[in-house]
């Protein structure tokens, strides 16, 4: 009688012991590498979908750049990036909406050259640099020196003689007062000394337009816009304005083979969050923008819009906007512009 109760006591701590370990288990944390981040005793992040800013209008290569970039991010991160066009002065009114956005890691921005160039082109703005923080360099797109077939100049050096022979006679049309495209020019004149008439327009495409259409002599694009219409013989290339020639129009030789020094203009793009957001969340988004800028998938899709993948750390944005912005305030105010 006694062997059949300690046996039976056996069981029941056999099977007590059994629960105890199963139910231990089900609560001990998984082993293994985890994608997740959290911040703090809070849930992981992310956890919601993030909003991604393209501060310009649908279409846009800012817009088909980010909309490429957010499909990417939402497969890294688990959680869908949505893009929100919010275009206006320049890109201002979408930067100054992220920048005034909660810092939580919800709210991203794709901000162009303009968030260098505007601190010197407008005396207000509806945000300050300090209300954003780098996270990470994106893309380049190289632009391209033009002219008018009718333009009796076969190269670079050739244009800038005629320029010198002929001041003022010669113009040149750009998207607007305080444009990349205008800038460009700017620095050239001021690099070469010579005098080229500004002509706006409202969009480097209608610039781009003008020309072909012969009311302006010159102008400053994208090297994927230009393309069509070198190879139809519709413009005349003079000089990529970037460091090296670009594999889709090898025989065009860069402004400094062509002669001109520093004539270095380029069309970049960065990821920014507001300011105070969690130095883990950034160094997370930093991670894994460069992580889809290194992916075969999203670099084919980028090379057939002609954007170049420039996957850069957060500092290295940093960097960039200082130097862009020191570079361009000086042109800036030395021409006297303003736009408020």
């Amino acid at each position: 009688m006694r062997s059949i109760r300690n046996r039976g006591r056996l069981i029941v701590g056999s099977l007590f012991l059994a629960l105890f370990c199963g139910a231990a288990a089900a609560q001990a944390p998984a082993t293994g590498p985890s994608t997740e981040l959290r911040t703090g005793s809070g849930p992981a992040y992310p956890n919601k979908p993030i909003r991604l800013i393209l501060p310009f209008p649908p279409g846009s290569p800012n817009d088909t750049v980010g909309r490429a970039l957010g499909q990417k991010l939402s497969e890294l991160l688990g959680e869908n990036v949505v893009p929100e066009n919010r275009p206006g002065a320049g890109g201002n009114v979408g930067i100054g909406a992220a920048a005034m956005s909660s810092p939580d890691g919800y709210t991203l921005v794709l901000a162009t050259p303009g968030i260098a160039l505007s601190p010197s082109l407008y005396s207000r703005l509806n945000y300050d640099a300090r209300d954003l923080a780098p996270v990470a360099r994106v893309t380049t797109i190289q632009n391209i020196l033009v002219v008018h077939p009718s333009v009796p100049a076969k190269t670079l050096q050739q244009f800038i003689s005629l320029a010198r022979a002929h001041p003022g006679k010669l113009n040149f049309a750009s998207g607007g007062a305080g444009t990349t495209n205008h800038l460009a020019n700017e620095l050239l004149k001021s690099l070469e000394k010579i005098n080229l008439v500004h002509v706006p327009y409202k969009g480097a495409t209608l610039g781009m337009m003008a020309m072909i259409g012969g009311e302006v002599d010159e102008v400053v694009v994208p090297v994927p816009a230009a393309i069509p219409q070198v190879r139809a013989g519709k413009v005349r290339a003079l000089a990529v304005l970037s460091e090296q020639r670009v594999p889709a129009l090898p025989e065009v030789p860069t402004a400094k083979e062509a002669g001109v020094d520093n004539f270095v203009v380029s069309i970049w793009y960065g990821l920014f969050v507001p300011a105070r957001t969690q130095p883990d969340i950034v160094a997370r988004l930093s991670r894994e923008v460069i992580k889809a800028l290194e992916s075969p998938d999203l670099r084919e899709r980028l090379s057939a819009m002609g954007v170049d993948p420039w996957p850069g750390t957060a500092e290295q944005l940093a960097s960039l906007v200082r130097s862009e912005t020191a570079r361009y305030a000086n042109l800036i105010k030395s021409i006297g512009l303003r736009l408020d």
